[in-house]
């Protein structure tokens, strides 16, 4: 998971600290108070000195630029005039979060003309972000007592949104052959995704992966073999087709390293035995995705680069499909033939071979499982109208299925939040398409917020 880090800008009026410069220290404690609640979250907090007027609004933002912080939070500890920072605030790239928050929990019959003082910085929030809007820059605000109410964590929420979109827009995919012929759904030009959302797609011939094929006797594949027998339960499979999995895993594994890619897609209808392949990568697919790697199949860069940006904040991740419904359940069946994060199997994955009839290379080896039960996140990003995009966010339910008959199949069930005929309904008539990210966790607020961010559509079922 990538380490949240942001720059702390607290805003106070120059007028109050030169009538009452007592009032620094009150100021300083409430700052220090700020900071260390979101260090508590998880978050390097790089904290500036209070400022006042432009110059200093001025200098500390391009201090916070420059120590490539993920977005700036903003603190008002007062009042402060919103033109003293607005040309700082609207010209930096850095999405700005408002922490609009008090000291003082309570203001009523008790309080003191002291109180005011140090509790009417909301105001100086409304001044700002008027001149937000009216500069075009936008901007999020998360309102709350910082200590008794849940703000703290909405805002390190939009820090993981602010990471996301961050990759999103930066992600370098690769692809190994072409796209599957005839899947249209998530088929966009990829000069359109670099125009659209910023992804960099590398082309690679099938061909040129194989010239990374390392010898059947090569430490790195006798050491992957020791490394699968501690990572997964050895099925009956034999020992040349392992070896084919794991040369041609490696292959794949040192390409992704020599192009520094953030997610990968291959299409197995592209890969044959005149590419050089001994067998089709799945195994190394669910290990990539393990660590980190986005996946997605069939030449599918999109929901590559989705789920590569997802794992960056939200490692409990993986490439996925809805396959069958379960009518009488109320279930959706979630499968592939041989790629799911090997992270996410509710216990130990088992390595089988499996002969698929449309493959055209030797027989590979995959590592099978059942998703584990638990809170997630069904994700799609699905092309639009106008080269605009939907991102459907449902926060589903992961089930057991004990005693199932697949057992060479990759498997998992969902209850989805709405009826199962109602959720499939609203699913298509956004236009979603057939191949999906899964995210385990409470997630689905801040992943509402990254699409926000990138100017998608966002649909909640």
């Amino acid at each position: 998971m990538t380490k949240l880090k942001i720059g702390l800008l607290p805003l106070y009026l120059k007028l109050y600290i030169d009538s009452s410069p007592e009032a620094t220290g009150e100021m300083n404690s409430f700052l220090d108070k700020i900071a260390s609640s979101i260090s508590e979250k998880g978050v390097d907090v790089k904290k500036s000195e209070i400022c006042f007027v432009k110059e200093q609004f001025d200098s500390a933002v391009k201090k916070i630029e420059d120590q490539q912080v993920d977005a700036i939070v903003t603190l008002h500890m007062a009042y402060s005039p919103s033109l003293e920072s607005i040309e700082a605030l609207s010209s930096t790239s850095l999405l700005i979060i408002i922490l609009n928050t008090t000291p003082g929990y309570a203001f009523d019959k008790n309080s003191t003309a002291d109180d005011i003082m140090y509790n009417h910085g909301i105001h100086g929030v409304q001044d700002m972000c008027n001149l937000l809007g009216r500069y075009d820059k936008g901007y999020i605000i998360e309102s709350g007592h910082w200590k008794e109410s849940d703000v703290i964590d909405r805002v390190v929420d939009d820090i993981k949104a602010a990471v996301l979109a961050r990759y999103m827009s930066n992600s370098r995919t690769g692809i190994i052959g072409k796209p599957f012929y005839g899947m249209g759904d998530f088929s966009v030009p990829f000069k359109t995704l670099k125009e659209t959302i910023g992804i960099e797609i590398i082309e690679e011939d099938p061909k040129e992966i194989s010239r990374f094929l390392p010898d059947e006797n090569d430490p790195l594949v006798l050491n992957e073999i020791k490394s699968d027998t501690g990572r997964f339960k050895i099925g009956n499979i034999s020992k040349s087709s392992h070896i084919n999995s794991i040369r041609i895993g490696l292959a794949v594994r040192k390409w992704i390293e020599k192009e520094n890619l953030d997610g990968y897609s291959i299409n197995f209808s592209e890969i044959d035995k005149s590419s050089g392949f001994p067998a089709f990568p799945f195994l190394e697919a669910s290990k990539a995705m393990a660590r980190g790697i986005g996946y997605a199949g069939e030449g599918d860069v999109l929901t590559a680069s989705l789920t590569a940006a997802l794992m960056k904040v939200y490692p409990d991740s993986s490439f996925t499909e809805m396959f069958c419904p379960d009518w009488k359940g109320g279930r959706i069946f979630l499968s592939h033939m041989g790629e799911m994060n090997s992270d996410l199997a509710g216990g130990k994955p088992e390595l089988i071979e499996k002969v698929f009839p449309f493959m055209k290379t030797g027989t590979p080896v995959l590592a099978i499982g059942q998703f584990r039960p638990g809170e997630a996140v069904l994700v799609n990003l699905a092309p639009a109208r106008d080269n605009t995009y939907n991102l459907i966010v449902s926060q589903i339910n992961m089930v057991e299925e004990r005693d199932h008959k697949l057992h060479d199949t990759i498997s998992g069930w969902f209850e989805p939040p709405i009826p199962i005929n109602d959720f499939l309904s609203e699913y298509s008539r956004i236009g979603g398409t057939h191949h999906s990210a899964l995210v385990y966790g409470d997630a689905a607020k801040t992943i509402e917020t990254f699409g926000k961010l990138m100017g998608w559509n966002v649909c909640k079922i």
